[in-house]
């Protein structure tokens, strides 16, 4: 799960992590009063969609930049009133864009450095791992493959925590001296937000040294372990349903682990590993998966059918995979879904399935009793294997 900037602030303030002072609007008349409230002398005005790099964005309407420094209320009521409404389009976005719903009114502060600072969790160490870079303002992936040596890693031990020789060290990699206080008040700060939020990541690009020796959190990025969600009512209640695509409203409302990709294969799977894994191998044959959907352990044959015609709602599928093992999942159930979806929908292309496990043998005698054209697979490479080469042989010959 994801959030806003301006959500992001609610708990920076929340646990102390220092960030200037803003307001979020919805109108160019609430960006106005938002402006006048903060009673400053400089306001920044920040379009809220869920993407980076907005500052160097384009507005299908022609307006330029999604973050934009003015000098008074009326110029921040001006710049309010060509964002909201408008689609902005960043390098995250896409051709497509992201309508901008809100805007965030803050403080413009005096910037001495730009650093950039992130906290994530590791999953090959199984750790907290802490980033920083002198190169704040920047894509860390781009600095990554330039300048590695410009980017600091360093690993929490999740008992211990964060230890106050690891704050001197990332002090001394950034060459702070004067702001050494002020930054490791604020990363044991963001530190103890990351943990007690169940976090699985959070980005600050930039903090900034300010002229007046202080360090503030200008941006921020949130990701969520949504496995933990149900600790934190008032986190959840921060989704944003207007910055989620219709087929993942679609699958959220039959409880389903759906995201979006860029291929032509869709997939259907039973649990997270199996889904990253049947994406792999697809790849690995030449294919190009077009989704992420995880049925979970126990799916209804209600939730297969609503799978199902999710998948077809994507114009790019060309193509369907349905790789189940069946521990708590009863593969019968997923067949029967299968068939009830296929014969609805009128089924023209290719699918291929996989079953085993838990009452498989049933499961494929339900797929060959149905009489329709399923395509069987022995294992999870057979059927990529099988699914990829019936794509392509469909792609040419469309008409069979």
């Amino acid at each position: 799960m994801n959030i806003h900037e301006y959500q992001a602030k609610e708990l920076f303030d929340r646990f102390g992590v220092p960030s200037p002072k803003g307001k979020v609007a919805a109108t160019p008349g609430e960006a106005y009063q938002a402006a006048k409230d903060l009673a400053i002398s400089s306001w920044v005005v920040k379009a809220q969609i869920h993407a980076g790099g907005r500052g160097k964005g384009t507005f299908k309407s022609g307006f330029q930049g999604g973050v934009h420094v003015v000098d008074s209320p009326d110029a921040v009521r001006d710049v309010a009133a060509r964002m909201l409404g408008e689609v902005l389009v960043t390098q995250q976005t896409g051709a497509t864009g992201r309508l901008v719903r809100k805007v965030m009114v803050g403080e413009s502060v005096s910037i001495r450095r730009e650093f950039y600072l992130a906290i994530l969790l590791d999953r090959q160490t199984c750790r907290p791992m802490i980033i920083v870079s002198t190169e704040g303002g920047m894509n860390i992936e781009e600095v990554s493959a330039r300048t590695p040596a410009k980017i600091l890693r360093e690993f929490i031990h999740p008992l211990a925590g964060l230890q106050a020789y690891q704050v001197r060290k990332i002090c001394r990699a950034l060459g702070l001296v004067t702001t050494a206080g002020p930054f490791g008040h604020l990363l044991h700060s963001l530190y103890k937000l990351f943990i007690e939020c169940d976090c699985s990541m959070v980005e600050i690009n930039p903090v900034v040294e300010t002229t007046d020796n202080q360090m503030v959190a200008l941006d921020a990025k949130f990701n969520f372990d949504d496995n933990a969600l149900y600790r934190h009512p008032e986190i959840s209640a921060m989704r944003d349903p207007d910055e989620a695509g219709p087929l993942e409203l679609a699958a959220a409302a039959h409880a389903l682990n759906y995201i979006g990709l860029d291929g032509n294969i869709a997939c259907l799977v039973n649990g997270a590993g199996l889904a990253m894994a049947t994406m792999d191998i697809i790849k690995h044959h030449g294919g190009e998966p077009a989704n992420f959907l995880d049925v979970g352990g126990g799916a209804s044959t209600e939730q297969v059918a609503a799978a199902f015609d999710i998948i077809l709602s994507d114009p790019n599928v060309k193509g369907i995979f349905i790789n189940i093992f069946g521990g708590i999942m009863d593969c019968n159930i997923v067949a029967q879904g299968v068939v009830a979806a296929a014969r609805k929908t009128g089924l023209a292309l290719p699918l291929v399935v996989r079953l085993e496990g838990n009452n498989a043998d049933a499961a494929k005698t339900t797929l060959n009793a149905s009489g329709l054209d399923i395509v069987s697979a022995d294992d999870i490479d057979d059927g990529a294997r099988k699914i990829v080469a019936a794509v392509n042989s469909h792609s040419r010959n469309p008409d069979l």
